[in-house]
């Protein structure tokens, strides 16, 4: 029996005011190197700078059809839905308008999926283009704050996510439209919201997944690169993004009623209204960010230094009960957007 041809493929790319750096990245995807169909749609999440005149510049030479898309709504869930419902590849190729790509990126994404059927998704490493000299606080061999900075590194080895309990960054994934159109699309309470923090929509999408048997391979050779801007080498963004993680893990655990881990959260204790092991976290972050402190260790101090934060983010999500999503809000729109053809 002949093997099937290589599936299609979309790659979808969100945007919000990065025209310069957006140019890059499509700069980059004229490189890519494919024997499969594929096509690009970028997503205009209310941009106010030269984003549309940059993708309809890049158009009249492109070397495959690239469409822009203009999505009023603001929230990249909201941008990502929509670039769902507009796209026709089997396969739905997630990047960012800060990265660059190789000539083999695409074909590394998306092989596996031809070549083993059982599996739903892929995802791979993201390396850094430092903006900056990383700070002597941030450790760089291993990844405990990585993610803050959208930077992963799984190692040189492919594995199942599924079996380690990891997710793929939305920088560098793709996944088969049949698992999209099993258990939905993004959730728009969930996601960056022009400059908020707010996150976890892929760590929610990819919960679903799980719950309904998907699974997953990390693929070391899908790689590609990604702007690290100085700006967010600081204590504060660290901070900051990772109390908004806090908020973000705590709004997708109800939803599900269960952590990323597995633990159900309907039968573990409760203190004022937060999982007890919440505060233990918090209790334990403050005790050894204190003792690292003492100990003049600035790259541990930092590490439970940004424990703390997600832990009273955790907190105050769940004290307030207004911010709590509904799991229904997850369906890809089958309305909106503006085409740019």
């Amino acid at each position: 029996m002949s093997r099937p041809g290589p599936l299609s493929a979309s790659v979808l790319i969100c945007t919000y005011n990065r025209a310069d750096l957006l140019g890059e990245m499509l700069q980059s995807l004229t490189t890519v190197q494919s024997a499969r169909t594929w096509d690009v749609i970028v997503v205009d999440n209310n941009s106010s700078d030269r984003t549309r005149e940059v993708v309809e510049t890049f158009a009249t030479s492109f070397p495959v059809p690239l469409r822009y898309v203009f999505e009023a709504r603001q929230g990249k869930s909201h941008a990502l839905n929509t670039g769902i419902e507009l796209s026709r590849g089997e396969i739905i190729v997630f990047t960012d308008d800060d990265v660059r790509v190789g000539p083999a990126w695409l074909d590394a994404a998306c092989d596996t999926l031809d070549q083993q059927r059982d599996l739903d998704y892929t995802g791979g490493p993201v390396r850094p283009i430092w903006g900056a000299p990383p700070p002597r606080w941030l450790d760089q061999t291993r990844g405990d704050l990585w993610g803050t900075l959208a930077i992963l590194d799984y190692g040189a080895s492919p594995f199942v996510f599924e079996e380690r309990h990891r997710v793929p960054l939305g920088a560098n994934m793709a996944v088969r439209r049949t698992l999209i159109d099993r258990i939905g699309g993004f959730d728009p309470s969930l996601g960056r919201r022009g400059r908020s923090l707010l996150g976890q929509e892929q760590a929610e999408f990819f919960a679903r997944s799980r719950f309904s048997g998907a699974r997953g391979a990390y693929v070391p050779e899908m790689e590609l690169d990604h702007h690290v801007p100085h700006t967010r080498l600081t204590k504060q963004y660290f901070r900051r993004w990772w109390y908004w993680k806090g908020v973000s893990r705590a709004r997708a655990d109800a939803m599900h009623q269960q952590t990323e881990l597995g633990l159900n959260l309907r039968d573990v204790p409760y203190v004022a209204h937060v999982p007890r092991f919440v505060w233990g976290l918090l209790a334990r972050a403050v005790l050894q960010w204190i003792g690292a402190s003492l100990r003049r260790d600035p790259i541990m101090a930092a590490r439970f230094q940004m424990q703390c934060a997600y832990a009273v983010g955790y907190v105050r999500a769940c004290w307030d009960r207004t911010t709590r999503p509904s799991r229904a809000a997850v369906a890809v729109p089958r309305e909106t957007a503006s085409l740019s053809r």
